[in-house]
């Protein structure tokens, strides 16, 4: 009888522990966490890169699966207050079901990735990540997983409809740019490639804060003249001096470094006699992306703050290149290279390889002016910060003592590079930081 009544102690204490055990399991929550929507980001930048999206589109990559990922979180956290009334055409979200548990940080996940992937060309490539993480949450607690997921592609089919109004599928139909070879001002594709004008439509995209494309057009240029004492023509001779000067000082150039950085060309081709050879690299929107990445990762933001920064930094960079785009296939003005070579030293060569769109204004500046603006808004001015975002490239580390400093730097690596007049520069500086102020007030954009 007692080796019974010890069995039967012993069966009654395992069936407590079992069924401790797997109560555990079912109330088990999947945390996530501000590092994995880094990790997110990284994965679709990694995919950006490899399929090579021009500065634009790979704008509005970013922009979409963010706005995604935020209006889950707003509909979790009331601190957090909606886009679709302050951004063009956005209807609001479906409301969560509230009679079933959902992980907003989880939904706000599936989202971006499902934005995210129709983006891109290599599907696959965020699809097996994106498996990855589900099997993971699914193995720790499959109701909130599936209730989560569910409501995360509900959000996206939301957005995804509001995607298709913006006149993206519509300008890829459209003609390719016609170059001018009558008037010398206007632009002429350039060396090495010679390649047609990238996305001469992009102005008909429909900007997500700003009334119009045109709505920051900024100031006029000087007008195109080769006499030697006009406004152009010093302008023109100063990019050929100081691309001359840094070629001269060599590895040593401070100035070349910095061109190197902030070049972010996303396909610089290489020609060596018969063969050709692409280098592939982020483009500036994504640069920007990696600074905000640097701050949230400095201030230790948590997921919801972390989605916020990134989505209102992609908004002002989407928007930046909207309103540039929209200048530069008005003004249609030739790069430096192309006169260099035609009028002063035909050997010359930028330092950076120009770019294949028109050279007014300078996409650089204009997007660097609007996302730091932002930034500054978020985390403060006199931010200092470590941007190695372009170690990956094997360049090193630079340092800056605020946003607004680093924007600067981008834009003059522009002249440093050879590929912009100083017009280009501190012009589309201003229209940027114009811009940028714009989407601040538009979006009651708030510091953490």
């Amino acid at each position: 009888m007692k080796c019974i009544s010890k069995l039967y102690k012993l069966i009654l204490v395992l069936g407590v522990v079992f069924c401790f055990s797997s109560c555990k399991k079912e109330r088990e929550q999947i945390v996530i966490t501000a590092d994995d929507y880094h990790n997110v980001i990284d994965k679709l930048t990694e995919v950006m890169v490899h399929d090579i999206f021009s500065p634009p589109v790979a704008s509005r990559i970013y922009n979409y699966p963010n706005i995604a990922a935020y209006e889950v979180i707003a509909q979790g956290d009331n601190t957090y207050k909606t886009l679709a009334a302050r951004l063009n055409g956005l209807e609001p979200v479906p409301v969560v079901d509230t009679t079933k548990h959902v992980n907003y940080n989880l939904a706000a996940l599936v989202a971006y990735l499902e934005i995210g992937k129709q983006l891109v060309f290599s599907e696959d490539k965020v699809e097996i990540y994106r498996d990855s993480l589900y099997n993971s949450w699914k193995s720790i607690n499959e109701d909130s997983y599936t209730n989560s997921k569910n409501y995360g592609l509900e959000v996206a089919e939301h957005i995804k409809k509001w995607m298709a109004t913006d006149n993206y599928a519509q300008t890829r139909t459209m003609p390719k740019f016609s170059v001018n070879t009558e008037d010398p001002s206007r632009w002429q594709p350039t060396p090495p490639d010679y390649m047609d004008g990238i996305e001469p439509h992009w102005q008909k995209i429909r900007p997500s804060v700003i009334d119009s494309s045109s709505q920051f057009t900024p100031s006029k240029h000087p007008g195109f003249s080769l006499e030697k004492e006009s406004p152009f023509y010093k302008e023109l001779m100063e990019t050929y001096s100081v691309g001359v000067t840094i070629k001269e000082e060599g590895e040593t150039s401070e100035k070349l470094e910095i061109a190197q950085f902030w070049d972010c060309n996303p396909y610089v081709s290489t020609h060596k006699g018969h063969l050709m050879f692409a280098t592939k690299k982020i483009t500036p929107g994504a640069h920007w992306i990696g600074i905000c990445k640097i701050a949230c990762k400095k201030e230790s933001l948590d997921f919801q703050k972390t989605v916020y920064a990134y989505t209102h930094t992609s908004i002002a960079i989407a928007d930046a290149f909207i309103s540039c785009w929209d200048e530069k296939y008005r003004s249609n003005l030739i790069r430096p290279e192309t006169l260099i070579n035609q009028h002063i030293d035909e050997n010359w060569e930028p330092v950076l390889q120009t770019p294949p769109f028109p050279e007014y204004t300078s996409g650089h500046s204009v997007v660097s002016g609007a996302a730091s603006k932002v930034l500054t808004q978020i985390f403060g001015d006199n931010f200092e910060f470590n941007d190695n975002t372009e170690v990956k490239y094997g360049l090193p580390i630079r340092s800056f003592v605020s946003f607004n400093k680093a924007a600067e730097e981008a834009a003059i690596s522009r002249l440093y590079g050879g590929i912009h007049y100083r017009a280009a520069i501190d012009l589309g500086l201003e229209q940027g930081r114009e811009l940028g102020s714009f989407v601040i007030g538009k979006l009651r954009i708030k510091k953490n």
